[in-house]
């Protein structure tokens, strides 16, 4: 059994690109192929120029020879001005009620009728004849729903709030407060997670479990991931405030519950919780006769390597280092990143996301967020 295997991990420049775009760091536009880009840490500007590919004069790009944060921003900046000066993008259009069965804009209203979840409104449609309700989770929302699911993307990016209501007044002319903002992705976290959270994936034998140290409203936290070997898809995660073994048995328990079944093998460090831990979710009361091994990789003679779980701690790290720390909004992020993660990001080394790995194949389309919202009725 191969127990890990090493993988790119999440460009961090990337994210820094984003994040000099959203903190109004706006690049000059010189001409078609050169641009001016601000330094984060000094007065300094830096050229941008597309010629057959791209380069910078910031010394990153010159000694990886690679896209930097300066570069990224630019790329940023054109597909956002693309978006914004390309009139035939329908954004209301999506919106529109149509019918549920023939798709046709011909309908009219035709009374209301009582439901479980309170009174919706009945359309006909008047080419088909058929009535049905529309019980959209968008109905209440007063901005464009693409907008809103923007506001999704660009949080687990690793935006901030106020980066966020900056990025859509700027390109969009949406002017929305960061409260607002924090609504709306609580709101679609929480519906998108009450669908996503009964999804059964197949897994491999083999489970990896690690846990981080990230900084909250002062004080420090723990963030709990639970990785598949094969498929990469993160099976559970939970924030604790400490590392005891009920905190340990937590994510073992959560990680079971969406699994629906246990692997042969738990692949985690040297922490001294997680051994309890286990005898008492995995093994307890015989319930369980062919044991779950234990492998920690501190027993294995060479460096402790839990590379399948530490990608996500690298991308937690780095959208620590944009917000400058956590804000009591790690629970909701940590939700919203599982799901993000599994089913809306590609991962680069399996080619699809880790749910179409695991036998979850949603095809939601090109907006992911869209789609997974429109998967139930939620």
């Amino acid at each position: 059994m191969m127990l890990t295997n090493r993988q790119p991990k999440d460009d961090p420049r990337k994210i820094r690109g984003y994040a000099i775009i959203a903190k109004g760091d706006t690049p000059r536009i010189i001409d078609k192929e050169t641009f001016l880009v601000p330094s984060q840490n000094s007065d300094r500007k830096y050229k941008v120029v597309l010629k057959k590919r791209w380069l910078c004069e910031c010394p990153d790009f010159i000694h990886r020879k690679e896209k930097c944060k300066h570069i990224h921003a630019v790329e940023f900046l054109l597909k956002m001005r693309a978006k914004v000066d390309d009139s035939t993008i329908p954004f209301a259009d999506e919106d529109k009620t149509k019918c549920e069965y023939c798709k046709s804009t011909n309908i009219k209203k035709n009374g209301n009728r009582k439901t479980t979840n309170g009174v919706k409104q009945r359309f006909q449609c008047l080419d088909c004849k058929k009535t049905f309700i529309k019980d959209s989770v968008f109905a209440r929302l007063s901005v464009d729903s693409k907008i809103a699911m923007l506001a999704m993307d660009l949080y687990y990016k690793g935006l901030s709030l106020r980066e966020i209501s900056d990025t859509l007044k700027q390109f969009y002319g949406v002017v929305v407060s960061h409260e607002t903002v924090r609504q709306w992705i609580t709101k679609f976290t929480e519906k998108i997670n009450d669908y996503t959270k009964d999804l059964k994936p197949r897994l491999s034998e083999a489970w990896h479990l690690d846990e981080q140290a990230i900084k909250s409203e002062g004080r420090e936290r723990w963030v709990w991931n639970m990785v598949d070997e094969k498929t990469r898809f993160l099976i559970a995660n939970n924030v604790t405030n400490g590392r005891t073994i009920g905190e340990a048995s937590q994510i073992l328990r959560l990680a079971k519950e969406t699994a629906g079944t246990l692997p042969k093998f738990v692949v985690t460090d040297g922490l001294q919780s997680y051994y309890q831990a286990l005898k008492d979710e995995y093994h307890a009361h015989g319930r369980h006769p062919d044991r779950v091994q234990h492998i920690r990789l501190e027993s294995i003679r060479k460096k402790p390597d839990n590379n399948l779980v530490e990608r996500f701690h690298g991308t937690f790290r780095e959208r620590d280092k944009v917000m400058r720390g956590f804000k009591g909004g790690e629970a909701v992020f940590s939700v919203g990143f599982r799901n993000y993660y599994n089913f809306i990001r590609p991962h680069m080394a399996l080619g699809m996301t880790p749910a179409a790995a695991s036998g979850i194949d949603l095809r939601l389309g090109t907006n992911r967020w869209m789609g997974l919202l429109k998967q139930k009725r939620i």
